[in-house]
């Protein structure tokens, strides 16, 4: 039938296909039926090389892979500038890769360690094992890994033929005797200078900010509802990708006010007796309010981990601030003598404790300025300074005296940035809360500029003022007369 069928005749080099439909025998050709004809011969054969293809790379990644067991699975406890020695074994060495490859260690970021030597040395040990060692350093805080890398001797790029799982390494800031010192230290002289503070004090004057609590308001407002949303805003902008600096800066926003507050607005002429209740109720009202921020925003930003509220160290701070106070009431009380003294030389002291806190910090914190970039110091320099602006344009609006806009406008800015480093302590683990910090160091930092150039500005004029004094006052008692007396 096949010979005799005339639409055969013409199509016999095609293939067919026959279909029983009705008593009928229909037959159509392959090529007609299959659009991908003759491609999917192709198709097919690679469908079926595709199983060989995923098992032939899963056994050359395997390869790639080197049995290399080390001493340490992670260096979790190295400090920096301290070393530690990680041995070596191997079983997967022959003759060949003795002579003519060589094996290294290769560090993934070699900012934060090294090692020495970077070319291995094995010796064989009984049993068929080959051991060596090399010695990992840390160089600075942070987190790396090492691995070990096979490579030609000839390979100029030294591309690895062989290499090791890495091994986690964590360098961690030991905890140094210069900084008891500086905290001691710094203790002591604020101690004191509270105490400066108590026999300064004006009771009458502190009665009625009491009374009529309009600058404690405004500084409470400005401090725990702008500062915070302003120190969130600065994180979002400044570190989009870096979740630990935007709650190291937010939580420098949320801290209560710091008792520099205190000795800025005494030398530059603000009302010390506001200045001090507005720190107390501060502070105080930092129990509250710093929960209410941590569990809301805080939140918002880390969600890696619990938060804590350190109500300790807040308490700690609170006490240090009313005790010396009280102290030096009972001294301005009981001996006028000695609180006359101690009164006549709070400005001198308070300028040199200023100048010893910011040089000291600087040289126990040295090591965070190679993390500064210039997201952490527009950070460090922007929070105060949008505070003093808060502050200030808030205590105008409201109409209140100079000398009250200036410790309103001081005490919005300047913050308790010890509470804002505990609270990243207490959440971080190491080293990640140490460098974390450096968002809160560079803001202690950088604080203080705005209020040195201004107290410099205000020197400055106060002795040209002076001068233009004396040199009047000189001209009219020499000047000669215009003319002779006779006439």
């Amino acid at each position: 039938r096949r010979a005799n069928h005339p639409s055969l005749q013409a199509t016999e080099k095609y293939s067919f296909a026959a279909f029983s439909l009705e008593s009928k025998v229909l037959i159509v050709p392959l090529c007609v039926m299959c659009p991908l004809w003759p491609l999917h011969i192709v198709l097919m054969y690679l469908i079926a090389l595709c199983p060989l293809w995923f098992v032939a790379c899963q056994i050359a990644s395997k390869a790639a892979t080197w049995g290399v067991q080390f001493s340490s699975s992670e260096l979790e406890s190295l400090f920096m500038y301290q070393k530690q020695q990680v041995g070596v074994s191997v079983d997967q060495l022959t003759q060949d890769d003795l002579d003519n490859r060589v094996i290294r260690a290769l560090v993934n970021n070699p900012d934060i360690a090294s090692v020495s030597p970077s070319e291995l040395v094995f010796r064989k040990e009984p049993g068929g094992l080959w051991s060596s060692a090399f010695t990992v350093s840390g160089d600075f805080l942070g987190y790396t890994s090492i691995k070990l890398c096979m490579s030609e001797k000839r390979d100029a790029e030294q591309k690895c033929l062989k290499e090791s799982k890495p091994i986690d390494v964590t360098v961690k800031r030991k905890p140094a005797v210069i900084d008891k010192i500086f905290t001691y230290s710094v203790i002591i002289l604020v101690s004191i200078i509270f105490i400066n503070f108590g026999c300064a004090l004006d009771v009458n004057s502190l009665k009625q900010a009491i009374m009529k609590p309009i600058g404690p308001v405004i500084g409470l407002l400005s401090h725990f509802l702008f500062l915070p949303l302003l120190s969130y805003g600065l994180g979002e902008l400044l570190f989009p990708d870096n979740q630990q600096l935007r709650l190291g800066l937010f939580f420098t926003g949320i801290s209560p006010a710091g008792g520099a507050s205190n000795i800025w607005t005494y030398s530059l002429g603000g009302n010390l007796n506001l200045s001090v209740t507005m720190t107390a109720v501060s502070t105080l009202a930092s129990f509250g309010l710093i929960p209410l921020w941590v569990f809301t925003l805080g939140q918002a930003i880390f969600k890696g981990g619990p938060i804590g509220v350190p109500y300790s160290k807040i308490m700690t701070s609170a006490v240090g601030l009313v005790v010396p106070l009280a102290i030096g009431y009972v001294i301005q009380v009981y001996c006028k003598r000695l609180s006359n003294i101690m009164v006549r030389i709070l400005k001198p002291f308070s300028a040199l404790l200023i100048v010893f806190i910011v040089l000291f910090a600087t040289i126990t914190n040295f090591y965070l300025f190679k993390l500064f970039t210039w997201e952490i110091v527009v950070a460090g320099i922007g929070l105060p300074l949008l505070g003093y602006l808060a502050g200030l344009l808030l205590a105008l609006a409201l109409k209140q005296k100079p000398e009250d806009v200036t410790a309103i406008s001081i005490e919005t800015g300047v913050q308790n940035t010890g509470i804002a480093i505990f609270l990243l302590k207490f959440c971080l683990p190491q080293p990640a809360a140490d460098i974390t910090t450096v968002a809160p160091v560079a803001v202690a930092l950088m604080t203080p500029l705005p209020l040195l150039m201004l107290l410099m500005w205000k020197r400055c004029r106060g002795a040209s003022n002076t001068k233009k004094e004396i040199l009047v006052e000189e001209g009219h008692h020499s000047t000669p007369p215009l003319l002779p007396s006779k006439y």
